[in-house]
C-alpha cells in the first residue's frame, strides 16, 4: 500500500485492558522496538494509567477498547496481560469489536487477554489473535541482556503483511504418536489460550460453544496438579470429548517439591489421554515463553502430524480484510 509520500507504514496500537503496566522501561523499550521494525506506533492516552492493579478503572479500560477499535491500526496490540478483562465483558461493545475487525484490524495478546478473544468468539464468531503482549514481548533487555524473539518478531511481520500461513513444531516425548502419517482435522475451528482465564469463563455466555474444534491450551505459575484440575473441569463439562484435538502450549513458571514425587506435566498428559479418546498434542511454540507463534483464534485451521511433527495451517480460511461476516 502506498500513499503519496512513498509506502505507508502499517500501524501499531498500543492499549491496556487489563493489569495496569508495572515496568515502564520495558513498554518504553517495546514502543521502540517497533519503531525500529517499521511501524507506525500511536499509544493510548491511558495506557500507563493506574487504579489499584489495573490500567485505570473498569469504565477508563473500556474507553481504551473503544478507542483501539477507532483508530483503524492494522494491530491493536495489548501492553501486558495481568488481570482485568473479565470484570468488564458484559460491558464491552462487541458491535464495535466486530466493525473493527471486518475492518482489517487484528487484536493480539495474551494471557488474560483470553478472556477477550474468547469472548469475542462467543459474541461474534470473529478471529483475533494470540501472540505477544508490547511488554513482555516487544520490551524484553536491559540487565537481563534478552532480545525480543526473532520467531515472534517474524511471526507478527507475517500477521502485518498478511503472509502467516501455519505453523509447525516437533512434539516432545509425552506427545501423541499415531500409528501413521494423518491429518488430525480439517476446517476445524481453532481456539483456547490461557488455562485458568478460559476456564474461569465455563458456564458464562463468554465461553467459547465449539465443537469439532482443536482447543490449544497453556500457562504459568500453575503447578502441574493445578493444570490437571482445571483440565479435568473441562473434561467433566464435556468440553475436551467435543473436540477433534487438545494442543498442549508451553507451562512454564512452576516449582516442583519433593512432596510432588515425579508429579510432573508429562503425568498430566498421561492422565488426561487416559480419559478421553481426543488426540493430546504437545510443545506447541506459544505461550508465557519468548520464541512463540501468533495463533489466530476463530479460524479455522488443518492440523496434520508426521511422526512427532506437527502442522497446523490456516491460510486457507482467513477471510481478506473487507471481507463481510454474515
Amino acid at each position: 500500500m502506498r500513499g503519496d509520500n512513498g509506502p505507508v507504514k502499517k500501524s501499531v496500537y498500543i492499549y491496556s485492558p487489563s493489569g495496569a503496566v508495572q515496568d515502564k522501561v520495558a513498554f518504553k523499550r517495546g514502543v521502540r522496538r517497533l519503531t525500529q521494525l517499521g511501524y507506525a506506533v500511536e499509544v493510548d492516552a491511558d495506557a500507563l494509567t493506574r487504579f489499584t492493579r489495573f490500567a485505570g478503572d473498569d469504565d477508563t479500560r473500556l474507553r481504551s477498547i473503544t478507542r483501539a477499535c477507532a483508530s483503524g491500526a492494522d494491530v491493536a496490540l495489548i501492553s501486558r496481560g495481568g488481570y482485568g478483562l473479565t470484570r468488564i465483558l458484559d460491558r464491552i461493545a462487541y458491535a464495535e469489536v466486530a466493525h473493527a475487525i471486518d475492518g482489517g484490524m487484528h487484536f493480539v495478546g495474551i494471557s488474560d487477554f483470553t478472556a477477550f478473544q474468547s469472548a469475542v468468539l462467543a459474541q461474534t464468531g470473529r478471529c483475533t489473535w494470540a501472540g505477544p503482549a508490547l511488554c513482555e514481548g516487544f520490551g524484553v533487555g536491559g540487565a537481563d541482556g534478552l532480545v525480543p524473539d526473532d520467531i515472534m518478531e517474524d511471526c507478527f511481520q507475517d500477521l502485518m503483511l498478511g503472509q502467516g500461513e501455519g505453523a509447525g513444531w516437533r512434539q516432545d516425548a509425552s506427545g501423541y504418536l499415531p500409528a501413521d502419517d494423518t491429518a488430525i482435522a480439517t476446517d476445524a475451528i481453532l481456539w483456547g489460550g490461557n488455562l485458568t482465564v478460559l476456564t474461569s469463563l465455563l458456564g458464562t455466555p463468554f465461553f467459547p460453544q465449539v465443537d469439532g474444534g482443536v482447543l490449544f491450551l497453556e500457562d504459568v505459575g500453575e503447578h502441574p496438579y493445578r493444570v490437571e484440575r482445571m483440565l479435568t473441569q473441562l473434561l467433566r463439562a464435556g468440553v475436551l470429548g467435543r473436540q477433534r484435538a487438545i494442543v498442549l502450549g508451553q507451562f512454564t513458571g512452576y516449582r516442583l517439591v519433593g512432596h510432588d514425587r515425579g508429579f510432573k506435566m508429562a503425568r498430566v498428559v498421561e492422565w488426561i489421554r487416559t480419559h478421553t479418546t481426543v488426540p493430546v498434542l504437545t510443545n506447541l511454540p506459544y505461550g508465557h515463553v519468548q520464541t512463540k507463534v501468533l495463533l489466530p483464534v476463530g479460524a479455522q485451521v488443518d492440523l496434520a502430524l508426521s511422526g512427532r511433527d506437527a502442522m497446523l495451517f490456516w491460510g486457507h480460511a482467513l477471510p481478506d480484510a473487507a471481507h463481510e461476516h454474515p
